[in-house]
C-alpha cells in the first residue's frame, strides 16, 4: 500500500469518529410560516400588504438562523404564493418539525391600536382577540374544497371554534414560554407597546402537533407602526428578535430533552442509579412525560392517540400527563419509542423517586 494511501486513511480514521457523530446528531427543525399569500393578501393598509411584510420577515428570520448549523429550516412559502391553512400543518407534521412560528400582521378598523402580540392554541373567547383567531382562519373560505377539508369549521360562527381541539396541549406551556420571550424581546429590546400572550382557537396551531406560536409584528392600520413595519429597519429588528427567541426555545427545550434522553439510555448512568436506589432504599419509577395542559383532561387512551396506562400530576399551575411506568431507564426508552411513534415527538422520560 503506497504511503500516501496509508496517509490518507489515518486521517480519515482520525476524523471518522466526528463525522459519524455530525451525522447522528438530531437537528432542531423549525417551520417558518409566512401569513397570507398569492391571492390572499391578508390586510391591506397604508399602502402595505400583510403578505408581503410577513414574507419579508420569515426570509430575514431564516438567514440569520442559517448560521446555527443545529437548526434546519423548513419554509411554508419562500415567495409570493397561495398556501392552504391544511398544507401548512401537514408539512409540519410531515417534517417532524420542533416548532412551528407563523408571521403576521394585525390590523382595526380603527387607526389608533398599535403593538405587538403572540397567539398560542386555546380556547380564549374575549372579543377583541376572537375577531384576530376569525380573521386569521378566514382564509379557509379561499381554498377549493373548504367544506371537506375542514369538516364544517367556520371561523365566522363562534360556536364552532370551540370545536377545535386542544388535546395538542402538550406542547401549551412550550408554546407560552416561546411565545413569552418574543413579546419580551419585542418590548424590552426594540420598546414596542407589548400587548402580551393570548390564547386563541386557530386552526394552523390546532393541526400541528409540536408547540407553535402565531406573531401579530403590529397593526398596519396603524400609520406610524406601520411605517415602521414597512421600513428595513422595522423588518431587520423584528427578525433578529424573533430568531433570537428561537434560538433560546431550542437551547431551553430541544437540547435538555436530548441529554436527558441519552442518559437515560446510558448504561453506566443506569448502574449509578440502582446502585444509589439499593443505597439508600428509595426506588425511582421511570415514565415518558407527553403532555403539558392547563386544563384537566381525562387520562383515558382516546384522549392520548390510543396511548394506554396515563397518569396524570397536577404541579406550578400545570396538569401533567405520563405514558406508562417502568423500573428502569432502559425499559422506559422503548416507552419513549412508542410515544413518539404516536406523534408526541417532545416526549421525554422522567424519573419519579418514591412519586416525588
Amino acid at each position: 500500500m503506497p504511503d500516501k494511501v496509508r496517509l490518507y486513511l489515518f486521517i480519515f480514521a482520525l476524523f471518522l469518529p466526528n463525522i459519524l457523530l455530525s451525522q447522528s446528531k438530531q437537528k432542531f427543525k423549525v417551520v417558518l410560516d409566512a401569513g397570507h399569500g398569492g391571492k390572499d393578501f391578508g390586510a391591506i393598509k397604508n399602502g402595505l400588504r400583510e403578505k408581503d411584510v410577513a414574507l419579508d420577515v420569515v426570509l430575514k428570520i431564516g438567514r440569520i438562523l442559517n448560521d446555527n448549523e443545529d437548526i434546519d429550516i423548513l419554509y411554508s412559502r419562500k415567495t409570493d404564493v397561495f398556501v392552504e391553512l391544511r398544507e401548512r400543518a401537514d408539512k409540519a407534521n410531515k417534517a417532524k418539525a420542533n416548532l412551528f412560528v407563523s408571521v403576521h400582521c394585525n390590523s382595526s378598523t380603527s387607526s389608533k391600536p398599535y403593538g405587538s402580540l403572540t397567539l398560542v392554541m386555546g380556547l380564549s373567547r374575549t372579543s377583541t382577540n376572537l375577531e384576530i383567531a376569525k380573521t386569521e382562519n378566514s382564509v379557509i373560505f379561499q381554498e377549493a374544497n373548504y367544506k371537506k377539508n375542514y369538516k364544517g369549521f367556520d371561523p365566522n360562527k363562534p360556536e364552532t371554534l370551540i370545536g377545535l381541539k386542544i388535546l395538542q396541549e402538550e406542547s401549551l406551556k412550550s408554546s407560552i414560554d416561546f411565545a413569552s420571550t418574543i413579546q419580551y424581546k419585542f418590548g424590552n429590546k426594540l420598546n414596542r407597546k407589548n400587548k402580551g400572550v393570548h390564547q386563541q382557537p386557530l386552526w394552523v396551531l390546532d393541526a400541528t402537533y409540536m408547540p407553535g406560536v402565531l406573531i401579530e409584528l403590529g397593526f398596519i392600520s396603524n400609520k406610524s407602526e406601520a411605517q415602521y413595519l414597512g421600513s428595513e429597519k422595522g423588518k431587520k429588528e423584528l427578525a433578529k428578535a424573533i430568531a433570537e427567541s428561537i434560538i433560546k426555545f431550542k437551547e431551553d427545550y430541544f437540547s435538555v430533552t436530548d441529554s436527558a434522553n441519552n442518559a437515560a439510555s446510558n448504561p453506566a448512568t443506569e448502574e449509578k442509579d440502582i446502585a444509589k436506589e439499593k443505597k439508600t432504599g428509595s426506588k425511582k419509577t421511570y415514565k415518558v412525560q407527553i403532555a403539558t395542559s392547563k386544563k384537566k383532561v381525562d387520562a383515558t387512551a382516546s384522549n392520548f392517540k390510543g396511548l394506554k396506562n396515563i397518569s396524570r400530576k397536577f404541579e406550578n399551575g400545570y396538569y401533567k400527563y405520563f405514558y406508562g411506568s417502568a423500573d428502569s431507564n432502559s425499559e422506559c426508552k422503548k416507552l419513549l419509542i412508542e410515544a413518539k411513534k404516536k406523534g408526541y415527538e417532545s416526549a421525554y422520560i422522567v424519573a419519579d423517586n418514591d412519586n416525588k
